[in-house]
């Protein structure tokens, strides 16, 4: 019976579909045609860099919540209470995300843009690439983690429990954290801008999202009483519920 429910499970797991597997590719023609672009029509994309709050960027904001959104109706807060029962995973996880990652990539933004790199770079903004590199590192990313946590055959009452718990660390120790390794590079970026770059980038979009009612799929995928981390009725869920997102419907199942 078990070797017949894992190979269901197998059977039901998503395979990448063009899109999805060619990612990289279409990454770097946006980026290649984003400079062209860039290059030929400056004018327009000028006006949009003029247009800040507080040195935050509204149509990056903009685009960050129609990205951000989609996947943030999957994260259930909720599931907090039941970081309990993952607690070394959760342990390793909040290590990782908060005493480690900012700090290494602060110090590979030094290296390699401060240091190897800096006289390919314009001197006047060495400084802008490495804040970059610090906020961007700062940030865990919640999107992905659904996406390795369903093509791995993970638990998802670990994926729900995890990703509630570092966005809500996020929201109260990303400004602190940037704040200190931005004060360590010398480079000063106003706090009004750190804030406000919290609430429009990470509360609000988590706001609108739980406002929304969230994804249930996922929940039910997590409810008491089905979790099996390595196959199983859990298993078959979460897949059931990937299939059926409209954020990722470029992944379908594969079936032997």
């Amino acid at each position: 019976m078990t070797s017949v429910s894992d190979a269901r499970g197998r059977a039901e797991a998503p395979a990448l579909g063009i899109s999805e597997r060619y990612l990289t590719v279409w990454v770097a023609l946006c980026i290649v045609t984003g400079i062209i672009l860039g290059q030929f029509f400056p004018a327009p994309f000028q006006a949009l860099g003029r247009m800040t709050v507080a040195d935050v960027n509204i149509p990056v904001a903009l685009l960050i919540w129609l990205m951000m959104v989609p996947m943030l109706l999957k994260v259930d807060f909720g599931a907090l209470h039941r970081v309990a029962e993952q607690g070394r995973g959760i342990a390793v996880t909040v290590g990782i995300n908060w005493l480690i990652k900012p700090f290494s990539m602060a110090l590979l933004g030094w290296l390699f843009i401060g240091w190897l790199f800096r006289r390919w770079l314009p001197a006047g903004q060495i400084d802008s690439y490495i804040a970059g590199l610090i906020i961007l590192a700062a940030a865990p990313c919640t999107a992905m983690v659904f996406v390795w946590s369903n093509l791995t055959d993970g638990d998802p009452n670990f994926t729900l429990s995890q990703v509630a718990l570092n966005d809500t660390i996020m929201v109260f120790a990303f400004a602190p954290i940037v704040g200190l390794l931005l004060g360590l590079s010398s480079i000063i970026v106003p706090w009004t801008t750190l804030f406000l770059s919290v609430v429009l980038y990470i509360v609000v979009p988590v706001i609108a999202a739980q406002r929304s009612g969230g994804d249930p799929c996922w929940r039910e995928a997590a409810r008491p009483g089905s979790r099996k981390p390595f196959g199983g009725s859990s298993r078959s869920r979460s897949s059931r519920c990937w299939r059926h997102s409209c954020c990722y419907s470029g992944f379908r199942a594969s079936r032997s």
